[in-house]
């Protein structure tokens, strides 16, 4: 084999003591220094590190010093730094930015419950703010894994978007793959949403944990518009169009099935 693949490691979800970088270090960084090492002896030419689109974030915003504030964002940045130390004229490596992605995994536990649990806590109208996020189908998740093993030379990192969103769009599809398609959205302002990522880090605060985003300065992130043309990433490595109301469709889907205990099997992500 001449190809390796690092899609492990853990997510802003994960909670635990602090310095919780500590945390992101052992399960995002760690292991693609190991990893790449290992691969390197044993011949491979090609590595592909999936990483997270607040680098991108990071890169293009630099006056929210995202990585300075978010341990999360920070440990993304960090292994790509990594990643790229090991590239040389003879061993690729491309870390894949990745956004939002939607579709399913059989038996996987899809990153969207949280959503579908705060949209039917919300009675009379879905509260969210203004905003929106670049995102992709698993499908071309995939595409974009094996166009970076065959077409990446050097190191490279890839911001990954295809379709762009606003909240307003995805919280549509998401209401009438629950049944509510003529639910109401409501837009809050900034500062309510910040006010709510308070009570988050004052509840963690209490059961001694830390977050891996630093939930009053993440209102800078969510109500943004953080999106990336296909052209930075996805027309390179090969990506091609997808349905992504269906992937967003099938995620909410599988979402309501878990919290409903009609799902079966799930297995959840590391640390959740």
């Amino acid at each position: 084999m001449d190809g390796f693949v690092f899609a492990a490691g853990v997510d802003e979800r994960v909670e635990g003591p602090a310095p919780i970088y500590d945390l992101y270090k052992k399960y995002n960084i760690d292991p693609v220094r190991r990893l790449l090492t290992i691969a390197k002896e044993c011949g491979v030419k090609h590595a592909v590190i999936l990483g997270s689109y607040f680098s991108f974030a990071d890169k293009i915003w630099p006056q929210l010093e995202l990585a300075k504030n978010h341990p999360y964002i920070r440990s993304r940045r960090d292994q790509e730094d990594v990643a790229m130390s090991f590239a040389d004229e003879n061993f690729d490596v491309a870390v894949l930015e990745l956004p939002y992605i939607f579709g399913t995994q059989p038996g996987r536990k899809p990153v969207w419950v949280f959503l579908v649990e705060n949209i039917r806590g919300m009675k009379g109208a879905t509260m969210w703010p203004k905003g929106g996020s670049t995102m992709v189908t698993v499908k071309q998740v995939g595409q974009a894994i094996a166009g970076a093993l065959e077409r990446n030379r050097g190191g490279f990192c890839y911001p990954i978007g295809y379709y762009n969103y606003s909240w307003k769009q995805l919280l549509k599809v998401c209401h009438k793959t629950m049944g509510v398609p003529n639910k109401k959205i409501i837009t809050i302002p900034d500062w309510m949403y910040a006010l709510g990522g308070l009570q988050i880090m004052q509840d963690y605060k209490k059961r001694g944990i830390q977050g891996g985003l630093h939930m009053v300065k993440f209102a800078k992130i969510q109500c943004n518009w953080l999106y990336i043309d296909k052209s930075l990433g996805c027309d390179f490595l090969g990506v091609e169009p997808d349905d992504i109301d269906a992937a967003i469709a099938d995620s909410v889907q599988l979402c309501i099935d878990i919290l409903d205990n009609k799902a079966g099997n799930i297995v959840a992500m590391k640390g959740e």
